[in-house]
């Protein structure tokens, strides 16, 4: 296996329109070498898109692909050093687990082809498997001979469309950690796409979140959990409470102060908002402690889930939040009073 480090990839002002859709519309995105990103986004946002024209499966309208030096726009897909693995894995039924890997790799030789075939085998945990066929594989591993055979020739970049999608969500966790560890040993740049925020979020060193078309926040997912840009990323990322209310006056450590309908809260605002501005403050059921100070609520229901107690609280109006804590927390009996508060650190405010 190459040693070579493999270069940057750079998209600038990338656009796709069919006809008056626009798909995706003016992408701009650094991604350093060996990096493992994510795009991640709901079903027709242009993720897909994306991932063809870097691929060279789709024509940009505007923008360019680099990698490296090399401008990759109008190059078609067999003359790029990128590779696609798709959701179908597109194994051939009458080809060995060994054939389908060196498929592409009749121009090395017979020996050398033997010899990578075999390195592939036991960088995916195949080894002894190469003259079976595809259909007396699980799905997990027809998975992996899938990835085998995307990386048998050494791609500077290697991308995937919803790779893990057609597993079952206990293969799909297990899938998941060997796509990662076999990213970390080969250093390659991976490129995944996933509508599923907990798989990006496991999977990445950083996430691009998609909406319309649009690239809207990117960052580590520590980053984009804690501090969304956004509503829509804030909801994506996991399940959040959105409180409304009235941006006011700064406080210590760049906290601002929101009057709500239940009382004043302080939180840390995303982006420049002006005073008086309608927002929501964004915080997280695991930042929610039920005490003696905060918001005035009842607790409406109680879930034990083994790790964590769920609880729904009801505010004075009948909204609801939600609060997760260890199951060895003291809790209330439901129908009691309590109130609900949170550090000013752990909450994000948010345009409304």
């Amino acid at each position: 296996m190459s040693g070579l480090p493999a270069p940057r990839l750079r998209l600038e002002e990338l656009t796709k329109r069919f006809g008056t859709h626009h798909a995706v519309e003016a992408v701009t995105l650094d991604l350093e070498a060996g990096e493992f990103f994510c795009l991640l986004g709901p079903s027709g946002c242009g993720k897909s898109t994306l991932l063809r024209m870097i691929a060279g499966f789709e024509r940009p309208t505007a923008g360019r692909i680099l990698l490296g030096e090399a401008d990759l726009t109008a190059l078609p897909p067999h003359r790029r050093p990128v590779n696609m693995m798709f959701q179908s894995y597109a194994l051939f039924p009458h080809m060995s687990v060994a054939g389908n890997i060196g498929y592409g790799l009749k121009g090395l030789g017979r020996a050398a082809a033997a010899n990578r075939v075999a390195d592939l085998l036991r960088l995916v945990r195949l080894d002894g498997f190469g003259d079976r066929r595809p259909d007396t594989l699980s799905g997990g591993q027809r998975q992996r001979v899938a990835l085998a055979r995307a990386l048998a020739r050494e791609p500077q970049l290697l991308l995937l469309d919803e790779p893990l999608g057609a597993l079952d969500r206990g293969l799909r966790e297990e899938t998941q950690g060997e796509l990662r560890a076999v990213q970390r040993r080969l250093g390659t740049a991976f490129i995944v796409v996933t509508h599923d925020p907990e798989e990006a979020m496991m999977l990445a060193d950083r996430i691009g979140v998609m909406e319309g078309g649009r690239l809207i926040q990117v960052g580590p997912p520590a980053e984009l959990y804690r501090r969304p840009a956004s509503r829509f990323v804030a909801g994506l990322l996991g399940d959040v409470n959105l409180i409304p209310g009235r941006l006011g006056a700064g406080g210590p450590g760049g906290a601002r102060e929101v009057e709500t309908a239940y009382g004043a809260v302080r939180g840390v605002a995303a982006g420049t908002l002006e005073t008086g501005a309608a927002v929501v403050v964004a915080v997280r059921p695991e930042d929610l402690v039920l005490g003696t100070e905060g918001l005035p609520v009842v607790i409406a229901d109680s879930v034990f889930l083994g790790d964590r107690l769920r609880r729904t609280l009801r505010l004075p109006d009948g909204t609801t939040l939600r609060a997760s804590g260890r199951p060895t927390e003291a809790g209330q009996a439901l129908g009691s009073v309590s109130h609900a508060g949170f550090a000013a650190e752990a909450a994000v405010i948010l345009p409304a």
